[in-house]
């Protein structure tokens, strides 16, 4: 059991105890240390102080559980941050106008931790965890924090950046057996408490990259913008695969992640990516190598791709789909164990879709019930997904949640009376991929000529 230190998850935004902070509060308290987390939502204190958990998250009830009364929660960022050890800062930094990431919400959040630490008699490290652009913890950041607490970064308090590479849906697992732990820091004593700290958390054995600020927050959008470029290339393998009879990517791609300089992770060609970070951040690291009077085209090129998915995924549906016929879409979260729709390519889909004139029905497991306000003005949301099925001219399944696999009699029966199964991810490949009707992306046709699509009386385009 390590040593008992006082934590506190500062936010000022209903987030502060949102996706990430409510995970990584639970879980440091069911770890054994004292945590309050900190958030102006009312709701959300409340459901932290009362057990339960105040967003959807893959183990939160479990961690919950396992606190042992370590965990409490306050609307009082100045309070908590008087008696803090650690203060870990998760703030919303969303995209400004330019590309670039807002410290909008940071720096009043900085400014409130900076008036609890000018009173707290230790010497207290800020841990800012949420993504931000190269120069602002030296510069802004740090700056807020030494005019409300009237004292200096590196001697009196430490700072450290600390941005966490998750994925909403695996939190707690990411965050307990992550890769590695980054760290930029204002000092060593500060760095070294820290990498002591993520020693008593992690259970993987996980390496501490320790540098400067500058050098992690590259670090960080760095790592992101890989990834979607790797996502990228899957895709474009994908769409190739798409043209060459016989091809199927899954057999590409998995024969190119055995080199080892590539590796398999993320080498799934399907459609593009969504969520909260990955599509601002090729968007930011741009940005960032612009200021510095640089480019960044792999950047570029990448959100272009990924945006161009949806629509060429769109004219495929009305490749297969009369222009009034009705469309059945499993799946809205921008992918499986969470209801975030967030960039989600399914529901843009829907909505252009919906633009053209079609009827669209969806249904997700969690996404459909937490984002009905927003959905139903443009598709028709159903619980059950026989309901998106029943009456559907096309069949897409757009996340591929293990839920839908319960749903393959029912999709057997729509490919019998005349419907298309367009599948994303080719996850009812074993069993409908010798179908005539079944078009999984990333395969390409048979060799024989390509079949007709009876309303339209020519063959479709396959290519996304």
């Amino acid at each position: 059991m390590p040593r008992l230190i006082q934590l506190h998850f500062v936010k000022l935004e209903v987030r502060g105890l949102g996706k990430l902070g409510s995970p990584m509060a639970a879980t440091f308290a069911a770890r054994g240390y004292n945590v309050t987390g900190v958030d102006l939502d009312q709701s959300k204190v409340d459901a932290i102080n009362q057990g339960r958990p105040p967003v959807v998250e893959t183990q939160l009830l479990e961690m919950l559980d396992r606190t042992m009364g370590r965990l409490k929660a306050t609307t009082n960022t100045e309070i908590a941050a008087k008696d803090a050890d650690l203060i870990f800062v998760i703030v919303p930094t969303p995209s400004a106008a330019d590309g670039r990431f807002s410290l909008d919400y940071a720096i009043p959040v900085c400014e409130q931790i900076g008036r609890g630490i000018g009173t707290n008699a230790g010497r207290p490290i800020v841990i800012i965890t949420s993504t931000v652009m190269p120069g602002s913890c030296a510069g802004p950041i740090r700056e807020a924090l030494e005019r409300s607490s009237g004292k200096q970064c590196g001697v009196d308090f430490g700072l450290i950046y600390s941005p966490e590479f998750i994925a909403l849906g695996s939190v707690i697992e990411d965050f307990l057996n992550p890769d590695f732990y980054l760290v930029g820091e204002s000092d060593s004593q500060s760095g070294d408490r820290i990498e002591r700290f993520y020693k008593t958390i992690c259970q993987n054995k996980a390496p501490v990259a320790r540098m400067s600020f500058s050098e992690a927050e590259l670090a960080k959008i760095a790592v992101n913008s890989y990834v979607t470029m790797k996502i990228t290339y899957a895709n474009t393998l994908a769409r190739i695969c798409e043209k060459l009879p016989g091809a199927n990517v899954d057999k590409v791609s998995g024969a190119v992640g055995l080199d080892h300089r590539i590796g398999k992770a993320y080498l799934k060609g399907a459609i593009g990516y969504g969520g909260p970070c990955f599509p601002r951040d090729n968007v930011a690291f741009a940005k960032m190598a612009r200021g510095l009077g640089l480019e960044a085209p792999i950047a570029e090129v990448v959100d272009h791709y990924n945006h161009a998915q949806v629509s060429t995924l769109v004219e495929l549906v009305s490749d297969y789909c009369p222009s009034t016929g009705n469309v059945g879409i499993l799946g809205l979260s921008y992918k499986p164990q969470t209801d975030v729709i967030e960039k989600s390519q399914a529901v843009e889909m829907g909505r252009q879709l919906a633009d053209r004139g079609y009827s669209v029905r969806s249904s997700d497991p969690l996404a459909a019930q937490a984002h009905h306000q927003t959905l139903s003005p443009f598709m028709q949301l159903e619980k059950n997904p026989t309901r998106c099925i029943a009456e559907a001219n096309v069949i897409v399944l757009a996340t591929p949640w293990q839920e839908f696999k319960e749903c393959e009699n029912d999709i057997e029966n729509a490919l019998e009376r005349g419907a298309y199964l367009i599948d994303c991810w080719r996850f009812f490949q074993h069993r409908f991929g010798g179908h005539e009707r079944y078009i999984g992306l990333g395969i390409g046709p048979r060799e024989v000529a390509a079949l007709k699509v009876r309303h339209l009386g020519a063959s479709p385009s396959v290519t996304l």
